[in-house]
């Protein structure tokens, strides 16, 4: 079965009147993992849309969806589907691609249907396309990684880079992980804004108590959200995206719009923040 729920876009001027119950409504969506669902969140941040397939050892298909209005969900559109489960099984365009856990699956336009399989937990994102490019698994040792903060500031962390333009090309998806070093607990620090794309956060690999602080809004008119295990975060183009969290974590961070550059970042300092 698939779910879809849309999510319209928020002025800033909004989101400073917003009540704690009405952030988490805009910006954190939850449940995207259910046994032998596929769930979707549509948003008009970019056309983006996060989900989840869980396929619990059976199959499901993604295919038609009516909020895109095309006959098939990937015929404008790519795709970056991460693996955060057991083994599973990815089929697509008359091409199977086994997946373990933390590999990363480029899908391009064109596709056709997507069906998921095995014991995977899949993490969907999509965004519009203007042209077909190759279809790519992208296996944990194939990502590029890069190490960044220190224990000092406990933001000691490692970054993987999946769907990136030193790693394989995409049209406007960027996709890749952050872990957190043992003791480390802030990520994304110093934090920043880019006016240029959006972005999405899924936290996962926390224990069922734990929470990340995660912290959005202005930078000077800062919000917060209290995020468990396997839940994202919409991150529009005006919200900085920073958190710490209690133990360990690990966010999958996902943007699109007018450019890949992942270094295309506006940094705002700790005591500059509100």
């Amino acid at each position: 079965m698939t779910h879809v729920e849309t999510r319209h876009a928020i002025h800033p001027d909004h989101a400073k009147g917003m009540d704690t119950a009405q952030l988490r409504q805009h910006f954190l969506v939850e449940g995207l993992f259910a046994e032998g669902e596929i769930r979707l969140a549509y948003t008009h941040y970019d056309r983006f849309v996060v989900g989840g397939a869980v396929p619990d050892g059976a199959s499901l298909t993604l295919d038609q969806i009516a909020e895109t209005r095309t006959p098939s969900f990937l015929d404008r559109r790519e795709m970056g589907i991460v693996n955060i489960g057991g083994d599973g099984r990815v089929e697509a365009a008359g091409e199977a691609w086994d997946m373990a856990n933390g590999d990363v699956l480029y899908l391009g336009m064109g596709a056709g249907a997507v069906t998921f399989s095995g014991q995977g937990r899949f993490y969907i994102t999509s965004a519009p396309a203007h042209r077909a490019l190759p279809h790519r698994l992208v296996t944990v040792a194939e990502a590029k990684e890069v190490k960044m903060g220190a224990v000092e500031t406990s933001n000691k962390r490692t970054i993987k880079q999946f769907i990136h333009p030193l790693v394989m090309e995409s049209c406007q998806l960027v996709l890749g992980y952050t872990s957190l070093e043992d003791g480390s607990v802030w990520n994304t620090i110093p934090s920043h804004v880019h006016d240029r794309r959006m972005e999405a956060y899924l936290y996962h690999g926390m224990a069922p108590e734990a929470r990340v602080l995660h912290l959005m809004g202005e930078p000077q008119e800062t919000r917060h959200l209290f995020v468990a295990n396997e839940q994202a975060v919409l991150s529009p183009t005006w919200s900085i995206h920073s958190g710490a969290g209690i133990g360990s974590y690990t966010f999958i961070w996902a943007m699109a719009g007018d450019n890949v550059d992942y270094t295309d970042m506006d940094f705002i300092q700790p005591e500059d923040l509100r």
